[in-house]
């Protein structure tokens, strides 16, 4: 479904440039929940980024479904990133004056018109309160971000990703900033979400105890890719979201 070949990524920093990614490839296949692991500095962001078109290799290209994106106009690159990805960040981005709901609405708020937004307001609006109940917030939507917990606001971040019925889940350290416990919650959530709606999901994590939630465990070293395997089903523990 989705296929990095070769990619290459320099960062500059004034005079001194930092190699990246040095020929990387990845295959992603549909609907499988992946998992992308190695250190700190290995290339596991940038490599999300590139995928998702948030950023554009030096070399080397992406491609969904056989067709190159990467250097895909503007706009639509930017059409791919409203409607076929969705993106789940470890400081989850959240607007602060803004309730739950809306922050849940805001991919459909930038994706309509103002004269489509009034005409279908009502089935958005349908759709994030059940996106905020099938994440166990159903009692939370008129909040604030600064009203909920940690795992709450990752919760409802993972809703705003689903609101376009995004076909690729991109998720950056999605636990990255939760106790245990509420990151157990978070993976299991992305997991349910993974094998009952047949979401693809990439997540890039430094958490080797979440990733028995994955289908497969790709390791990074230096820009590449060195290990390709299973998941090991042994280790990920098995918490549970609240009843709403």
């Amino acid at each position: 479904m989705l296929i990095a070949q070769n990619l290459c990524k320099t960062y500059r920093r004034h005079a001194v440039q930092v190699p990246v990614l040095t020929g990387l490839n990845l295959e992603v296949r549909t609907g499988e929940f992946l998992s992308i692991v190695g250190a700190s500095g290995s290339g596991k962001s940038t490599l999300l980024h590139l995928l998702g078109t948030l950023d554009a290799p030096d070399s080397g290209s992406v491609l969904l479904d056989g067709k190159r994106i990467d250097n895909l106009p503007a706009d639509q690159r930017g059409d791919l990133r409203n409607r076929t990805f969705g993106y789940i960040f470890q400081f989850y981005h959240l607007l602060p004056e803004l309730t739950m709901l809306d922050n849940v609405l805001m991919p459909a708020y930038i994706r309509q018109s103002l004269f489509n937004w009034w005409a279908t307001r009502g089935q958005w609006r349908q759709r994030a309160e059940d996106l905020l109940k099938r994440v166990g917030l159903g009692h939370r939507m008129t909040h604030r971000p600064r009203e909920l917990s940690g795992g709450e606001m990752q919760r409802t971040a993972i809703a705003r990703a689903l609101l376009m019925n995004p076909r690729v889940l991109l998720a950056d350290e999605p636990t990255g900033n939760l106790d245990v416990e509420s990151g157990g919650e978070i993976v299991r959530l992305l997991r349910d979400i993974n094998r009952e709606e047949g979401v693809t999901i990439v997540m890039v994590t430094h958490n080797l105890d979440i990733v028995a939630a994955t289908d497969r465990v790709v390791r990074m070293v230096g820009g590449v890719i060195t290990e390709d395997t299973p998941a090991p089903r042994h280790v990920f523990p098995q918490p549970r979201l609240a009843a709403v």
